[in-house]
């Protein structure tokens, strides 16, 4: 049997601050998805998620709530767990970085890149965004406040210690150079070099000793570590780096994918892989950058009444309903866009106008037709079942492409390129009438054809909608393992056998009431 070839797929590990809003919750879901569509290809897929819950930000609102920082923390990622599971989030590992297996090595790796050089001591004089955990000059700054989240920043000055970054600047160049796959979208490995290494990249501060819940640095204890060395290094320390067990790191590292939003590219795109080189370590393959799903009225803030938590839209619409949205409604290249119209108007014309009439109809002209039986292939009649053969298997072959490139909602375009045409080529067809005209060897060949395509639909709709494929087969008739796998799409007139469609077809999706869903979900987001 041959071995399966493994794949690492990380998200950045959260801040605890709350609950996670719809634009939290879309990295990990796409990080899910991806790791799906991997196990379902054959590979070994392995997903890390978890929290990042040292920093002063944390001890902040801790002390706000009455609590200490670890309570905090600890009702946090209970938290956190709870929504995953909610959401049906297959990851195969969760890391908190209060937890020992990783501050133990945090400690270890600050000590090797003190005793290498790369860490220096000296005094920090500079403006800080507290809620970023980040230090900038005046240069940085928009608008005088800070450049990530527009909020106030303030005068610091500290002992602290130092990464030279310098040091690492021109091999970071060419190792960009020499890794085309390393950024994606490439317009975010652009703004990195402009933004920040090209008007010369600052040594990092990489320690603090104004307040005090964080990973100490044990050779100077009155320090603690700065909250990003801390945190990145999680994507290695969850995989056992320097540990008495790293089989896990030996058989994953270096990650697959990692997948971050553009609040956080530059820790990932400049600070991490310099870490990781400074380590001796291979970066990340490729590292993913989304955007934003944003509010008409911009980002989501309490504050302004507009944000939609993934509950509200689960418990309302279902899970795969909710993550379809997410993952089609953020475009690679910019901002998606979340309103009420927009997601009523998805689930009503995609689920259930294009898909879930599709099948509905097919599966009631099987039953009215054939008595429930699904015909045998007995070779295309025409130009327009042979042209739905042609697009489904090209649309497939796009929507692989589209994955490889990390690009989810096109990926989902491409799927919704087979119903759309499986639904005109309904219209071509009439089967109604080759029904009324007994044309049987025409009637067979559209059928037969009809459930092919919707076959391909619902294997690619896995990774996504794992819950409406499974409906699908199940009203197809398609209920055993073998028709549901990749290889399964290697031919398009595969053997059904002897097949038989549900008797009475079950709609995936019921049509929702427009206006009444649209004001329910304004005032669900206003609570």
């Amino acid at each position: 049997m041959q071995e399966r070839k493994p794949f690492y797929i990380t998200t950045p590990i959260y801040y605890p601050s709350g609950k996670f809003h719809i634009g939290t919750a879309y990295t990990t879901v796409a990080a899910d998805a991806l790791k799906r569509y991997k196990l379902l290809q054959g590979y070994d897929a392995y997903m890390l998620t978890g929290l990042d819950e040292h920093g002063q930000k944390i001890e902040t609102v801790a002390r706000e709530k009455g609590k200490e920082p670890q309570q905090y923390v600890d009702e946090m990622a209970d938290e956190a767990k709870r929504l995953w599971k909610t959401m049906d989030i297959n990851y195969d590992d969760f890391i908190r970085t209060t937890e020992e297996r990783h501050m133990k090595v945090v400690q270890e790796i600050f000590d090797y890149f003190m005793d290498t050089g790369d860490i220096y001591k000296g005094e920090y004089e500079g403006l800080y965004c507290t809620p970023c955990e980040t230090f900038f000059t005046e240069t940085q700054l928009v608008d005088g406040k800070c450049p990530d989240c527009g909020r106030e920043v303030k005068p610091m000055k500290e002992e602290a210690y130092f990464f030279n970054m310098k040091k690492y600047a021109k091999k970071l160049l060419e190792y960009y150079d020499s890794h085309p796959d390393f950024v994606k979208p490439d317009y975010r490995k652009t703004e990195m070099i402009n933004n920040f290494i090209k008007p010369g990249l600052e040594d990092l501060c990489v320690s603090r000793t104004s307040f005090d819940w964080g990973v100490k640095v044990r050779k100077d204890p009155k320090h603690v570590v700065y909250v990003w060395l801390d945190a990145l290094t999680n994507y290695i320390t969850a995989l056992g780096y320097k540990s008495d067990d790293d089989h896990l790191f030996q058989k994953y590292w270096p990650a697959s994918v990692q997948i971050v939003g553009k609040d956080i590219a530059r820790f990932h795109l400049i600070y991490w892989p310099i870490f990781l080189m400074a380590l001796g370590l291979e970066p990340p393959k490729t590292i993913m950058v989304h955007n934003w799903i944003m509010m008409k009225d911009g980002k989501m803030s309490k504050s302004k009444g507009n944000v939609v938590y993934p509950e509200l839209l689960i418990n309302r619409y279902g899970l795969d309903a909710t993550k379809y949205f997410l993952l089609k409604a953020l475009p690679v290249s910019q901002d998606g866009l979340f309103t009420p119209e927009e997601f009523v108007e998805r689930f009503n014309i995609d689920l259930c106008n294009d898909l879930g009439n599709l099948v509905n109809r097919t599966v009631g002209m099987i039953n009215k037709y054939y008595g429930g039986n699904v015909p045998k292939y007995n070779s295309d009649k025409n130009e327009q079942d042979k042209d739905l053969e042609k697009v489904t298997i090209n649309q497939k072959n796009e929507f692989v492409n589209k994955m490889n490139e990390l690009q989810f909602s096109n990926a989902l375009g491409e799927i919704w390129g087979i119903i759309s045409r499986c639904n005109k080529y309904i219209d071509e067809t009439t089967p109604w009438i080759l029904a009324k005209e007994e044309n049987k060897e025409k009637l067979d060949s559209v059928m037969y054809h009809l459930v092919q395509s919707i076959r391909f639909v619902a294997v690619l709709l896995q990774p996504f909608m794992p819950e409406t494929a499974e409906s699908i087969f199940e009203q197809l008739g398609l209920t055993k393992s073998e028709y549901k796998t990749w290889n399964s799409l290697d031919e398009y007139h595969m053997e059904l056998g002897n097949v038989t469609v549900i008797e009475v077809g079950k709609p995936l999706f019921v049509r929702l009431d427009k206006d009444a869903e649209i004001e329910y979900i304004k005032d669900e987001m206003k609570k």
